[in-house]
């Protein structure tokens, strides 16, 4: 695979910036690859992925595993790889609170129970009611990337993801978002053997 001078460059940079040494190999491609998309070094620190979650990730991208999004812009950046965002289809409830994004998810976990890839990078809710609908066992994923951000809700729902015991990505914090949560999923593709 040819490597643009300038990603080449960042890279180059990032090294020089930031000791990932403390993650495995796996992982520490992810975390790069966060690091080179946000130019924010403290997800060095922030950020948890182990071998197994980015093992789990490739073999279910390797597979062919559907990619499901919470936001179409999640999707967007991540080229090469066959995604889905149910967002336009969710039926919200108000008197319920059930967000739209909430619901999305209810729609995407009927579609794809099991073994699908889902990346959250916008809605903090929409990670919420992932691991709502994992826990009733309505969702089994390969892999969970959970890196929305906000200032309501996100740093919680990580945390409730990596209490849940799923393989996960995420990190600690209320920082994350789409560009982030699809440079994770672009690095566990490039480790698939895909040009993301």
């Amino acid at each position: 695979m040819t490597v643009h001078p300038i990603e080449a460059e960042s890279y180059r940079i990032l090294a020089g910036r930031v000791d990932l040494s403390a993650f495995g190999p796996g992982a520490a491609a992810v975390v790069a690859r966060v690091i080179h998309a946000s130019a924010d070094v403290e997800y060095a620190a922030t950020m948890v992925v182990d071998e197994a979650a980015v093992a789990a990730g490739v073999a279910a991208l390797g597979a062919g595993a559907p990619v499901v999004t919470d936001v179409e812009m999640v999707a967007a950046g991540i080229p090469g790889i066959r995604t889905a965002c149910y967002l336009a289809d969710a039926v919200t409830d108000p008197a319920a609170g059930l967000t739209r994004s909430a619901a999305g998810m209810r729609a995407a976990a009927t579609r794809h129970p099991d073994g699908a890839v889902f990346v959250v990078g916008c809605a903090p809710t929409a990670l919420t009611e992932l691991v709502r609908l994992w826990a009733g066992g309505h969702l089994r994923p390969a892999l969970v990337v959970g890196l929305p951000v906000g200032f309501v809700g996100a740093a919680e729902a990580k945390a409730a993801l990596r209490a849940a015991a799923l393989p996960s990505i995420s990190n600690v914090g209320e920082k994350g978002g789409s560009a982030v949560a699809a440079a994770a999923v672009n690095a566990l593709a490039r480790l698939a053997g895909s040009p993301a």
